[in-house]
């Protein structure tokens, strides 16, 4: 187990020198830091503890122009190991770094003050420690302890490493998983499943490929995986692991490098994130709970970001302008004292649900808040009229016994409808909406023809999609998939019942009703005859709706030719058997065929048209003839019969072998 611990403090207060005592390592890797004796960019070390697990630190820059490699660091670690110089006190990077650990919410750390040896007397030592505990105080770290220390004398380093394994252990149970991954308790990065693995470092390794480093989270990652660099979308496979500078097969968390297949270091920026899995994604625009800054420099205001600050938001190791956007349906103040609001980012990063993040006002520079991501994709369109004070709240308040919000139920509720496992599922309350809807339009069907066996289900779906795209926002193929949902369950629960093709109120009878069947035999009598009447003049005289004119048709009762002709089918046969019949012994003519029949050319035309389509008859200019299917009928009929009279011929005695 690796829990990630960053320091912070003021320029000059020892942060380095701190982590050189306590772990023997030089976080200033940079050859120009070495040089000039200061931190410029992140670094790393390690200390094994005595229980076997480990604590990886990521060490900052102090100075007030690299705050935001600052932030790089801070924004993926676990706890915080703020240092402040005894013979300095509390300074200006002091106050911002801590400010910046509150605005990310970072309640577990240490606080150290250092440079004990340069304390004229205890008395200093004790207004020092005083002044660090009062800002603490109006923190996320105010439970921290604070502690003496000098790296030079060696003056409370080893009370130090106890206070790093009981912080080690303390955060390692908090974040560990309380039951299957699916419901283990989000990271520090928000994620609940799936390697996270945010880079802060990007570099080519002369033949072999490009390395990347960042701190894992979230699962493991192994030698062989497919990972995804979001924000670019891309697909990278994984060639090798390091941890801590010694070549795994597997890497299960803390600081992690990775040798990736299939890029180049060009393309891999500092702030992008590999994922394998998870709720992770990329995004322009957030939907999150805003708090205020600390305040702890009296002479700056400390208020919540307003509608349309425009600012910088980092986030994990990414750093991108944003603007804050708390129109009359995001301004909404949360039970928790944050206060939601949406984020437009000038590009897309990747992020998560539960993420933490800071806010920094670029001039002058100074902390302008944190928070913490309640949506990655917030809803557009209609369905951003769902927003509420209740459902925000929902978003923003971790269920009981977990640290992070699990927002899916949330979420759910929030956008009405969500694509998730391939499938749409929707909201209770659009769902119960949806198939009101559909029980109303089956019952408008039968209001307006109680004739009818019921409303086709195509019609049903169309008329429950449209409902649907007017309460959430969805394309128009994802409302006919949320419809056929519905109606399915409404047909599988009997809300309505299904009749063929068609949904009906369970509470009448199956079928055509009496007297539409009435009708379809009258119908059917009156469409018996070698030429018929018009079928809707004769659906009319019979008092034949239209679903009993469809029923004939689909119960082979009547056959239709055109859309105002049919026969009944008994009728049609024997004019087939006639028109066949007249063809067997030649060339079969529209005018023989009408004398035969005492009909009309229209009839004729239409019956040896429907013949020839269906290769019964074959269209000749002497005439019509055999088609291929008759002929082939009648060859099967006489081999049969051939085959059926040698099976009856009498055996003679001696010709049986």
């Amino acid at each position: 187990m690796s829990v990630v611990v960053g320091t912070a403090g003021h320029i000059d207060h020892g942060k380095t020198t701190l982590l050189r005592a306590l772990t023997g390592i030089d976080a200033d890797r940079l050859p120009e830091e070495r040089r000039r004796g200061m931190t410029i960019d992140v670094g790393y070390a390690h200390l094994g503890l005595p229980d076997g697990s480990v604590v990886d630190f990521v060490d900052v820059p102090g100075h007030d122009r690299l705050v935001g490699n600052m932030l790089v660091g801070a924004g993926e670690i676990d706890a915080a190991l703020l240092v402040v110089a005894a013979d300095d006190g509390p300074n200006a990077q002091t106050l911002e770094h801590l400010e910046l650990l509150d605005a990310l919410a970072i309640a577990d750390g240490i606080v150290v003050v250092t440079k004990a040896d340069l304390a004229p007397d205890d008395a200093r030592r004790g207004e020092v420690v005083g002044r660090v505990e009062a800002l603490l105080a109006q923190t996320s770290l105010a439970s921290a302890p604070v502690l003496v220390v000098s790296a030079q004398t060696g003056e409370g380093i080893e009370g130090l490493r106890d206070a790093l394994a009981t912080l080690s252990s303390l955060v390692a149970t908090r974040t560990a998983p309380r039951a299957t991954p699916a419901t283990a308790v989000p990271s520090a990065t928000g994620s609940t499943g799936g390697a996270r693995l945010a880079i802060d470092r990007a570099f080519t390794v002369r033949g072999r490929g490009t390395v990347v480093t960042g701190s894992l989270r979230g699962g493991p990652i192994t030698t062989g995986d497919t990972l995804r660099l979001l924000p670019a979308g891309l697909d990278v496979r994984v060639r090798e692991v390091q941890v801590r500078g010694s070549v795994v097969e597997t890497a299960s968390g803390g600081r992690t490098a990775i040798l990736l297949g299939g890029i180049e270091a060009s393309d891999v920026k500092r702030g992008a994130v590999l994922v394998a899995g998870g709720e992770i994604t990329a995004t322009s625009r957030l939907l999150v709970a805003l708090r205020a800054p600390a305040g702890l420099d009296a002479r700056r205001l400390s208020r919540v970001p307003a509608d349309r600050d425009r600012l910088r938001l980092h986030l994990g190791t990414d750093q991108v302008d944003a603007l804050v956007v708390r129109g009359p349906r995001e301004a909404i103040d949360l039970p928790d004292g944050s206060s939601l609001a949406i984020v437009r980012l000038a590009r897309p990063v990747a992020a998560a649900a539960g993420d933490r993040f800071a806010l920094r006002r670029p001039s002058p520079g100074a902390t302008a808040g944190g928070g913490i991501v309640l949506d990655p994709m917030p809803p557009r369109g209609i369905s951003r009229r769902r927003l509420s004070l209740q459902r925000a709240a929902e978003l923003a308040v971790p269920p009981p016994g977990q640290e992070r919000p699990v927002p899916d139920p949330a979420r759910l509720d929030l956008h009405g409808a969500l694509h998730k496992g391939g499938g749409w599922t929707v909201a209770s309350d659009v769902a119960a909406d949806l198939r009101a809807a559909a029980v109303a339009l089956v019952a408008a069907h039968h209001a307006a023809d109680p004739s009818s066996a019921g409303l086709a289900l195509a019609a049903l779906r169309i008329g429950v999609a449209t409902v649907a795209r007017r309460r959430v926002t969805l394309t128009r193929a994802a409302a006919d998939a949320v419809a056929r949902v519905v109606v399915e369950d409404a047909l599988a629960d009997g809300i309505l019942a299904r009749d063929g093709d068609r949904a009906r109120d369970p509470g009448r009878t199956a079928g055509l009703p009496p007297a539409v069947v009435a009708a379809m035999d009258r119908l059917e009598a009156a469409l018996a005859v070698a030429a018929p009447p018009a079928l809707a003049a004769a659906a009319r005289d019979a008092g034949c709706p239209p679903d009993g004119v469809r029923a004939l048709e689909t119960a082979g009762r009547i056959v239709r030719l055109e859309d105002d002709l049919a026969w009944a089918a008994s009728t049609y046969r024997d004019l087939v058997r006639r028109a066949l019949a007249i063809a067997a012994g030649g060339p079969l003519t529209p005018a023989a065929f009408r004398d035969e029949t005492g009909t009309s050319r229209r009839f004729v035309l239409a019956i040896l048209e429907d013949l020839d389509r269906r290769g019964l008859l074959r269209r000749t200019d002497a005439g019509h003839v055999l088609g291929p299917k008759t002929i082939a009928r009648l060859r099967a009929r006489a081999a049969a019969a051939s085959e059926a009279a040698e099976r009856a011929e009498p055996v003679e005695p001696g010709e049986r072998a």
